[in-house]
């Protein structure tokens, strides 16, 4: 197991020699996030970036993300186009050596929640999302009323998005996803690259929108429209362990018994209600998700891929990128390793 650490280049607060400093951290989440969504990773870029992590003492284990256009996953004509741009960075990744690609196909949504600092009763605050708080926000002056949401639309685009998407059901949204995978995973193979499709988050509908990577069904749908080794998934605890009904040790099994598990997200969340839940410390006693059963169950797998603790919480009075600071999330890399060490030690 490799274990990782987000970081979020020039801009983000946490330096890259703290995050060196995490025992066991040894490799860098990443990409290049100034590049607008459907234009090719510029080369020298990308080299860069790899060599600032590298003279830190860290390597770049997998870039997350390099976004799929709006486009694409509305198979609008240009997506032909835009296919081809983002192959050209799928290449560069490989030039660089960077083995895994963290992606979604969520549409214009990306990961959602309602409280970007809920408080709890240990007087941290952490990410939390009620589906009845979503459905009171007002899109129609554009997403700046959604919280946490970095992606700016404002009302007109918005809207023209919301409107082209009413169009699109489930069934062709997967249809989308095939013909883009169809033609990147090839590219990818042939460059060294893993494609790891992110699950939806939450696994749900949000919006009206359709959204189509949320149980162990779609998992195993999405790996067998390519069926090649380098087409797998980025499992996500959190993500996937909002919805009860999902069984993670057993789709770790399935997907890892094939080798479709390229990356692992370990977050723990706690539901508190039908579709409401916020995200917890990692430790499996504080949320819904038995953390010992799912590094069982990639110890039972042969898992050696990257891992990194997702979302933390806010403690010790830090402030920052909401789910995005320094301290919980390096008490979560720590908990995982030793949680690991523990599994691999032993076979109960």
């Amino acid at each position: 197991m490799d274990m990782t650490f987000r970081w979020f280049g020039a801009g983000d607060p946490i330096a890259l020699e703290h995050v060196r400093q995490i025992p066991g951290v040894r490799g860098v989440v990443t990409a290049l996030y100034e590049v607008p969504v459907g234009d090719s990773w510029p080369a020298d870029d990308l080299a860069a970036l790899s060599e600032r992590v590298d003279a830190a003492g860290l390597r770049i284990s997998v870039i997350e993300s390099i976004p799929v256009h709006e486009d694409i996953k509305l198979g609008r004509p240009s997506r032909d186009r835009l296919i081809d741009q983002y192959c050209v960075s799928v290449e560069r990744m490989g030039v660089c050596g960077i083995p895994v690609l963290c992606y979604n196909f969520m549409p214009i949504f990306d990961w959602t929640r309602t409280d970007l600092a809920m408080p709890l009763s240990d007087g941290s605050t952490a990410l939390a999302y009620d589906d009845e708080c979503l459905a009171a926000i007002d899109l129609s002056r554009g997403t700046g009323d959604l919280p946490g949401w970095a992606t700016a639309y404002d009302a007109t685009t918005l809207n023209e998005l919301l409107d082209a998407y009413r169009n699109v059901h489930e069934e062709q949204l997967w249809e989308h996803l095939g013909y883009f995978l169809e033609r990147v995973v090839p590219v990818a193979a042939a460059a060294g690259v893993r494609m790891a499709i992110h699950p939806d988050d939450p696994p749900w509908p949000i919006f009206g929108l359709p959204r189509i990577v949320t149980n162990a069904a779609a998992l195993e749908r999405l790996t067998r429209l390519v069926d090649a080794p380098a087409n797998g998934v980025t499992f996500c605890t959190g993500s996937l362990g909002a919805a009860a009904e999902n069984d993670l040790p057993a789709m770790i099994r399935s997907l890892g018994a094939r080798g479709r598990v390229h990356f692992m997200h370990c977050r723990n969340v706690r539901r508190t209600g039908t579709k409401r839940f916020h995200e917890a410390p990692h430790p499996s006693e504080f949320g819904s998700v038995d953390m010992r059963e799912v590094m069982c169950a990639l110890r039972d797998v042969g898992f050696s891929g990257p891992m990194r603790p997702d979302h933390g919480r806010m403690i010790w009075g830090e402030r920052g990128r909401p789910g995005y600071g320094l301290y919980d999330r390096a008490l979560g890399a720590m908990y995982l390793q030793g949680l690991w060490e523990g599994v691999s030690a032993g076979q109960g």
